[in-house]
């Protein structure tokens, strides 16, 4: 099974919201599976979805672990940061 923990925090670094994905369609790749998690993330947290930019990519890479913040939304935000990391893989 593959997990993907999806949390709002606020500029003081307080959980406001946070929710965990399940995946276990084992015919998906790691990159789609990350994908549509953060795809119904943000469709239960009401957002639209974050841009992925290189710094993105390469912490995620590192730490399966990745912020996004203001910078990475088109509309405004009422949270400091999106963090996502995995937390089960198959």
């Amino acid at each position: 099974m593959f997990r993907l923990w999806c949390k709002l925090f606020d500029e003081s670094g307080h959980l406001l919201k946070d929710t965990v994905i399940k995946n276990e369609n084992p015919e998906l790749s790691r990159t789609k599976k990350i994908l549509s998690g953060l795809h119904d993330a943000c469709y239960e947290f009401d957002l639209g979805e974050p841009i992925w930019l290189d710094a993105n990519i390469e912490a995620f890479k590192r730490h399966s672990k990745v912020r996004f913040n203001r910078d990475n939304f088109i509309e405004h935000i009422d949270f400091s940061y999106m963090e996502i990391q995995v937390i089960e893989e198959d």
